[in-house]
This record gives C-alpha cells, sequence and structure tokens, in this order.
C-alpha cells in the first residue's frame, strides 16, 4: 500500500482517539474512565465516538470524585487490567494529588517490582481561550517532578497517536498531557501544524525521544506542545533576520532526551527554552542547568528562559494574552543570544 493510501490527515483529538480505540478492540482489559468522557465524547473530544462502540461497561462516566475514580484506576491497573483515566483539567491535580503522587506513582517501587500499575493518565493543559486561573495552567513541571510516572506531551497528531499507543503498552503509569489548543476542536481552532497525516496501522513513538523539528545552526529552541509550533513560527522570522534556529520538540519530559539536547546546544553554542508553564522552579530552569552543566564549554551565551509569570492566569483575553508567550517573545530571546 502506498504512503498516501495508508495515510490520512486528521486531528489530533482524532489521532487520539483512533489508538484507544484500536487498543480497546485488541485487549479486553483497556478501558477509559472520567468524567463527560461517555455520553458528552470528552470535552476536548478525547473519546468522541468511543461509547459507541464499546458501550458503558468500558467508557465509563464518573462521579465529580478525581480522588475517587483515579484511585479505582490504579488498583484496576494493580489488578491486572490498562486504565485509562482522564484528569478533566490539569489544574485538579490538586483535588487527587495523593492517589496520583503517593499511590499510582509509587506502589512499583514500594512493591519492590511485584506490583505493575500499567495505567494513561490522560489531562488537558494549557491556556489561550480564557477560561481562567483554575482552568488553564500545564504544570509540565509539577508532574515530570515527581518520580515514578512517564510524562509525555505531544504537539501533532502523528505523535498524538503514536505515543498514545506506547503508553497504554507500557507497564508504568503514563500522564499523557495534551494542550486544548492542539486538538482541532471547532469552538477552539489550533494553529497550523498539529493536524498532520498520521498511519492509519497503529506505530508507537517511542516514549523519552525528542525530535528535531527543524534544523539550524546558530541557536537551538527546545520546548513542547503548543509551543512547538510557535518555536517554528519564531524561527521562520528569525531566519528572515539571518539567525538559523533549530527547533526541538521534546514529547516527553520524563524520560528526558538530555543527548538530544545537548546534541543541539553543541552544534548551536546558544540555547532558549521555552515553556507555557510558570518561570520559577520549572522546566525551563531544569534545561538550562543541563545545558550549563554538561556543555558549559560549547556555550557562547547563556542560556536565555521563556515562561509563563509567576502568577495566576488572568481571565481577562487581552492580559492573558500579554501572559502567555508568542513566538514574538521567542524570537527575541533567540535574538539576544545570538548578539
Amino acid at each position: 500500500m502506498s504512503q498516501q493510501a495508508s495515510e490520512r490527515e486528521v486531528t489530533m483529538s482524532r489521532a487520539m482517539v483512533d489508538a484507544i480505540a484500536t487498543e480497546m478492540r485488541e485487549n479486553d482489559e483497556v478501558f477509559y474512565m472520567g468524567e463527560d468522557v461517555a455520553d458528552y465524547g470528552g470535552i476536548f473530544d478525547s473519546t468522541q465516538g468511543l461509547l459507541d462502540e464499546f458501550g458503558h461497561d468500558r467508557v465509563m462516566d464518573v462521579p465529580i470524585s478525581e480522588t475517587a475514580y483515579i484511585g479505582a484506576a490504579t488498583g484496576a491497573a494493580m489488578e491486572g487490567m490498562r486504565p485509562i483515566a482522564e484528569l478533566m483539567f490539569t489544574d485538579f491535580l490538586g483535588v487527587c494529588f495523593d492517589q496520583i503522587y503517593n499511590a499510582m506513582a509509587k506502589h512499583t517501587y514500594m512493591s519492590g517490582g511485584q506490583v505493575s500499575v500499567p495505567m494513561v493518565l490522560t489531562t488537558a493543559v494549557g491556556g489561550t481561550y480564557n477560561d481562567a486561573a483554575q482552568h488553564s495552567q500545564t504544570l509540565y513541571g509539577t508532574f515530570a517532578h515527581l518520580p515514578g510516572m512517564k510524562v509525555v506531551v505531544p504537539s501533532n497528531a502523528r505523535d498524538a497517536k503514536g505515543l498514545m499507543h506506547a503508553a497504554i503498552r507500557d507497564d508504568d503509569p503514563v500522564v499523557y498531557m495534551f494542550h486544548k489548543r492542539l486538538m482541532g476542536l471547532g469552538w477552539m481552532p489550533a494553529p497550523e501544524g498539529p493536524k498532520t497525516a498520521v498511519p492509519e496501522e497503529d506505530y508507537e513513538v517511542p516514549i523519552g525521544e525528542a525530535e528535531v523539528k527543524r534544523e539550524g545552526a546558530d541557536v537551538s529552541i527546545v520546548t513542547l506542545g503548543l509551543h512547538v509550533h510557535r518555536a517554528l513560527a519564531a524561527a521562520e522570522t528569525l531566519a528572515d533576520d539571518g539567525v538559523d534556529a533549530e527547533v526541538i520538540d521534546l514529547r516527553s519530559l520524563v524520560p528526558l532526551d538530555r543527548e538530544a539536547i545537548l546534541d543541539s546546544v553543541r552544534k548551536t553554542g546558544r540555547l532558549v527554552v521555552v515553556d507555557e508553564d510558570y518561570h520559577s522552579f520549572g522546566l525551563t530552569g531544569e534545561i538550562s542547568a543541563l545545558a550549563t552543566e554538561r556543555a558549559w564549554d560549547d556555550l557562547e551565551a547563556p542560556p536565555e528562559r521563556v515562561a509563563s509569570p509567576d502568577v495566576p492566569i488572568p481571565y481577562s483575553r487581552p492580559l492573558e494574552q500579554e501572559f502567555l508567550a508568542d513566538s514574538e517573545d521567542i524570537a527575541d530571546a533567540a535574538n539576544r543570544v545570538t548578539e
């Protein structure tokens, strides 16, 4: 079959659902649970159409008690099932923190490896649509900071499908963080880029492998999720000014592809790290530290960090736009390190 015949262009939400449906058909132990995931199909289309095929026994709407159903998913995983539990907004982490950090993430370690927790925790992240301080965070750094679970963040449909297959099949708990703005919703249009050609057959994107989205020689821009697309737009602007930017899509935070980051920094000698999460104690600091600790002699300038201010996310549209970094902010940072 030709490449054209075996691929079709789909949204990120459709790619995720296709992967989940394939895994559910092939393994009766896979099921999905969360708030508004059955009859509604997920408020971000994360489960659209699954109920029609698999019914309420395997696509379950749950009461508004994140602690209860994530705890139930953890127990089911320990008994050999492969649940997918959706935390509707990553901001709700605080409601069920104990079940995630002390149960899901730690049972394998605390049992001496006698118990596996093969579950996926999906959660919607990100701002850009004026849902205020309690529904707009990313919290990448929070999940990545907690040992015992893998963390993936797709930026496009091809990766979304491959990472979902890999996450469901993994014997460790995987946190799958999808950005609302990338899902391809009619009421929240995505930027150009996340809707891609996706193979119809199943495949895995290996967890822990970054991807070079654009080759460059002058500065490395390392990012993930929505800001991959903003970084690529910034790279085009920079090219007009004679700056050749390389863009790295991390795709996974845990494991973090440190060698891909270091290879790029050693080539370009300059680093810009971009993250929608808060500036302090997060991803931008971790990757900047990695570069200075392990590629100090290759750096031509101190790393630049582009992240969100350490304040609650505003509801006001103009204030939210000011709060979140855009392609101009990324280009400005790249210009500073190349001056």
